[in-house]
């Protein structure tokens, strides 16, 4: 056991007059009163929540922060819910995961009537009496904090656990890895339901820092906060990254800013280009929800000179590719493997699913890349993603970068359909800026870049591709 004091008592302590959170409306608020707010809360959802899982259902909004911080103060591990999934789904999830109580933002009351839960709006919450009870003072680094269920990129997701201490050592790994600077302030516009977004609030906390709050992604917003409000980091995936850079066009982002985080799978090499033309300070990195967010980061020193990589493991993390269970080679494609005290210790009464997961103390990640001679991680696609058609290996991400290197080309998917000759084959899905693109230029184009096995069979053009909250593609969707 690891007991530490409650981070925010500490912040509050070091820093009570600092901004913890900041909205585009302009509205602040102190750690001070974060503090207040959140002790306050604990106090009344004492009265209401019997043993078990508080699950949260809400976008990104200060009901939401607030909310995670009373539960903290209560020992209540926060089961994070997908805003985007269905009342049946939500349901099967607080099954799995132990949950007696849905605590949720008051858009949602209809959609939760279902539920056969205990179910709260925020707005209710407030209006209730404050509870006598002691809120914690110190923090038990090896309790679960909260869980969150894998994006379902490959079927039925999972709860992944997230104890104290993971929060903790993602935290401090990604500060010795991209540094701290008095001037940071990171905007916030990935679901705060996903890792990606929840990081951020940890990292807010233990390191005094400002968090720029975003309901949703908002080009606009996004873009004015970067360039009139001293935002200094920004966490995207390649499709919002994209979309900034369109906005961005022929301007530059001010010297302040200084990382655009990209993660949620390979970045195309068009798009690293494009950013690079722009001398926009794109930092690639690679983690998952089982990772506690970041896990490998390309260090901006690298960032050119490796275009493409994700880097190498954070400071507290280990990694290795294996390939038919051996060590693999330099640029040998394997699957992914960590070690590291930000690694979640499992699945949620998910036996057979840890037992599979971790090996030889080793966390498989199911996602395929290689090293090069230097110890640079390049992430190749999702094993489940992977093609192979007529016994050779073709990787989706390595077709979709190829089409969206031809101009017009704004989305492109790429997965796999049966075949009686070559059992599989590859397909693709685009989404064009234009209608002027065409199927038989496509195809040119990919023939010209591309073995032959690797050209898809077929192209189909749609209006928007299936994608999850944080926007990363879901290939399995594609075919439906």
């Amino acid at each position: 056991m690891r007991r530490m004091e409650h981070w925010l008592t500490k912040r509050v302590y070091l820093t009570p007059d600092n901004i913890a959170i900041e909205l585009s409306n302009g509205d602040t608020v102190t750690f001070a009163e974060l503090y207040e707010k959140a002790c306050e809360f604990a106090s009344k959802i004492y009265s209401i929540h019997p043993k078990g899982h508080i699950a949260m259902l809400s976008n990104n909004s200060i009901d939401m922060v607030v909310t995670f911080w009373a539960c903290t103060y209560l020992n209540v591990p926060v089961v994070f819910l997908n805003t985007r999934l269905t009342a049946r789904e939500w349901q099967v999830q607080c099954e799995d995961a132990d949950v007696k109580t849905v605590i949720y933002a008051d858009q949602y009351k209809e959609s939760v009537q279902s539920l056969t839960l205990s179910t709260y709006p925020f707005s209710d919450i407030h209006s209730f009496q404050t509870s006598e009870c002691t809120l914690t003072s110190d923090m038990d680094s090896d309790l679960v904090c909260s869980m969150m269920f894998t994006s379902g990129t490959t079927g039925r997701a999972k709860p992944v656990i997230h104890t104290y201490h993971n929060h903790w050592s993602s935290a401090v790994a990604s500060a010795l890895n991209l540094g701290l600077m008095p001037s940071d302030k990171w905007l916030a516009c990935l679901p705060l339901f996903h890792i990606g977004g929840l990081s951020i609030l940890f990292k807010s906390v233990i390191y005094g820092m400002p968090v720029y709050l975003l309901e949703r992604f908002d080009e606009e917003k996004i873009h004015n906060a970067i360039m009139e409000q001293n935002v200094t980091i920004i966490s995207v995936v390649a499709i919002t990254c994209s979309r900034l850079l369109e906005r961005l066009a022929d301007g530059y982002y001010p010297s302040s800013f200084r990382c655009m985080l990209l993660g949620g799978g390979p970045a195309p090499k068009p798009l690293l280009e494009k950013a690079k033309e722009k001398h926009v300070p794109i930092v690639q990195t690679y983690g998952m929800t089982e990772t506690c967010s970041q896990i490998v980061t390309l260090n901006e020193a690298d960032a050119f000179r490796k275009l493409g990589s994700a880097g190498k493991p954070l400071f507290t993390a280990s990694l290795q590719i294996q390939a038919d269970n051996t060590r693999a080679k330099p640029n040998q494609v394997g699957e992914i493997v960590v070690q590291g005290p930000m690694i979640t210790p499992g699945y949620y009464r998910r036996e057979q699913a840890n037992k599979e997961a971790f090996q030889n103390g080793w966390f498989h990640t199911g996602d395929l890349g290689y090293l090069d001679e230097e110890g640079f991680l390049f992430v190749v696609d999702r094993r489940s993603d992977l093609i192979i058609s007529g016994g050779e290996n073709i990787y989706p991400a390595e077709v979709e970068e190829v089409l969206l290197s031809f101009k017009g080309v704004q989305e492109a998917g790429v997965t796999a359909i049966e075949d009686s000759k070559w059992g599989q084959v590859p397909v693709a899905y685009i989404v064009t800026a234009n209608e002027k693109v065409t199927a038989d230029q496509l195809l040119v184009h990919c023939r010209e870049r591309l073995a032959s096995f690797k050209v898809p069979k077929q192209i189909y053009f749609r209006d928007h591709l299936p994608r999850n909250a944080t926007n990363k593609l879901q290939r399995h969707r594609l075919r439906s």
